[in-house]
């Protein structure tokens, strides 16, 4: 594979480009590529017609790049979550019903919790999670329930690296976080009042699948007395999900 000068990969260069783009700005002109990748204008200009000859990128009328339906279409026919998704759904769609609050669904991707699924209530509480988006392990219910059940060492890696704070309750003790491990493993919930967002409270449960967990079922909240009312039906969807993969897995 045909390599720069500073040894990048062809396909590093690429993969850096497609990284630029953002939920917040998912058009960006060849220079803001060329400056979020860091790579000459030029090879950014090749790249760029080469990604669209493929479908991966494409033009609009003002000539600005955006992610071609070619990247989503592969995405949707070979995702390794798709199935987690589908089942998931209906399960979030009536817990939201009944609830009256977001739902969302993320799965453990290296260090961090990846949402591949958020069903978001009217009039719902703010919320940092998206479709596609990130967050750090330790800092959302999502990623505490996942972080709990994760490999030995992606705790003790999670454990020893920074812990960035988002508010003034994000976990950011080691010793405090492992201890929320703990807690979370126990009762099988992880309940984060403020972490992420003041005025947000995140609750999450554990999704099994042939007996590991795979995902974290969660909803957002407002940060008040009310939260723990919510528990049981978090509980009882993230049951009823983990009963319905057992059933599809061959």
């Amino acid at each position: 594979m045909a390599r720069s000068s500073s040894g990048e990969s062809v396909l590093t260069r690429a993969v850096r480009i497609l990284s630029a783009f953002s939920a917040e700005e998912p058009v960006l002109t060849v220079s803001q590529l060329s400056r979020r990748a860091g790579l000459p204008i030029a090879t950014t200009v090749r790249l760029v017609e080469e990604l669209t000859r493929h479908g991966l990128l494409a033009r609009d009328e003002r000539r600005r790049v955006r992610i071609g339906n070619r990247m989503w279409e592969l995405a949707q026919r070979a995702s390794p979550v798709r199935a987690l998704r589908e089942a998931a759904l209906q399960f979030m769609d009536d817990l939201q019903h009944v609830v009256g609050h977001s739902t969302q669904l993320g799965i453990l991707d290296g260090d961090e919790v990846l949402f591949v699924e958020r069903l978001v209530a009217p009039g719902a509480v703010v919320t940092f999670t998206e479709v596609g988006g990130r967050l750090p392990l330790h800092a959302s219910s999502a990623g505490l329930v996942l972080l709990a059940h994760a490999p030995a060492e992606v705790r003790d890696r999670v454990l020893s690296g920074p812990l960035p704070a988002f508010t003034p309750h994000t976990i950011t003790d080691p010793r405090a976080l492992r201890a929320a491990l703990a807690d979370v493993r126990r009762r099988g919930i992880a309940l984060c009042a403020g972490h992420i967002h003041p005025d947000a409270t995140g609750i999450a449960v554990p999704v099994r699948g042939s007996g590991q967990v795979i995902a974290a079922l969660g909803l957002v909240v407002p940060n008040d007395r009310h939260a723990w009312s919510l528990v049981q039906p978090l509980q009882l969807s993230g049951m009823a999900l983990s009963r319905a993969l057992d059933v599809r897995t061959p």
